[in-house]
């Protein structure tokens, strides 16, 4: 039996598959797609990969996806399920709190289920981050709990990694991230007018923010190297992962330029339909754990 209970909502962009072998309770958010003048609701929970490039192939076609946050409701029904089948501690992780008001409600409705079960104990962590970032958390506190550490050692030790994961997210254009309000009309114009691949990160606050423009996907991954440099990933439990969005090519060409650097080839994955939505297809993203604090 696990010591803990490991909870997420659906942004954290984990495989089907690694949810169900490590029993990771997600919350799914959803998603509305727009195309040819039909709406179709769906939720963030696919099982296959041809049904993440399918969505991706939508958008290339004329699709937009609208997303829309996971209220208070969606988070108090999901703990008070497990608190009614007994659990008594809960590591829960949510999206970022700069992009979304999600991390907030999952802790309000921790603190009230709290109150209801006493015997259950709720630690809700915001990753300030999003796909890969928040699923390296989720994949941390797995490990952790493989340890043998408790809840609250568990909780102690990731609530700090956001801070040291650095981020390189090269996105084919910005028309995404203006239609989703992430970044301003104005740098949107300009990184399109120029045909640039803008280069985004997170902030401490959790807030993506564009860190470079590069002109082609080549220059970007120079630039994502370069900052590998500057803040070289932690050999110990080594940490660097890939996600795109049906960029499989270019993905599996930024590893192998990481491998030859670094000796360790990182995993490479697809992002899921609510992210995948914000920052649209043709993005490649990797990130790494380091020694030193993220500073964009």
């Amino acid at each position: 039996m696990e010591k803990f209970i490991i909870s997420s909502d659906s942004t954290c962009d984990l495989y089907s598959g690694y949810v169900a072998e490590n029993g990771i309770r997600i919350v799914p958010l959803t998603y509305t797609m727009e195309k040819d003048g039909a709406l179709s609701e769906n939720e963030d929970n696919f099982t296959e990969y041809a049904q993440y490039v399918g969505f991706f192939r939508q958008l290339r076609e004329g699709g937009f996806s609208r997303t829309s946050m996971l209220n208070y409701d969606h988070h108090y029904l999901h703990f008070r399920k497990m608190a009614e089948e007994g659990a008594e501690d809960i590591l829960h992780f949510s999206l970022s709190g700069g992009l979304s008001a999600t991390a907030q409600a999952a802790k309000d409705a921790a603190a009230d289920i709290m109150k209801e079960y006493p015997s259950c104990r709720i630690y809700a962590v915001d990753s300030y981050a999003a796909t890969i970032g928040q699923g390296a958390l989720v994949k941390e506190a797995v490990r952790l709990r493989a340890e043998g550490k408790s809840a609250e050692e568990t909780y102690e030790a990731v609530k700090e990694l956001p801070f040291r994961l650095q981020y390189a997210i090269i996105a084919n254009d910005l028309y995404y991230l203006k239609k989703g309000g992430r970044v301003s009309a104005f740098a949107a114009f300009a990184g399109t007018a120029l045909k640039i691949k803008p280069v985004l990160s997170f902030t401490n606050e959790g807030k993506l923010t564009v860190v470079e423009k590069c002109k082609g996907m080549k220059k970007a991954f120079s630039y994502a190297l370069a900052k590998m440099d500057r803040f070289p990933p932690v050999a110990e439990n080594r940490l660097i992962w890939i996600v795109h969005t049906d960029a499989e090519q270019e993905a599996e060409e930024l590893a192998s330029l990481i491998e030859a650097k670094y000796a360790a080839r990182p995993d490479v994955t697809i992002m899921g339909p609510v992210i995948g939505s914000h920052v649209g297809p043709g993005a490649v993203a990797v990130i790494w754990k380091s020694k030193e604090e993220r500073q964009d």
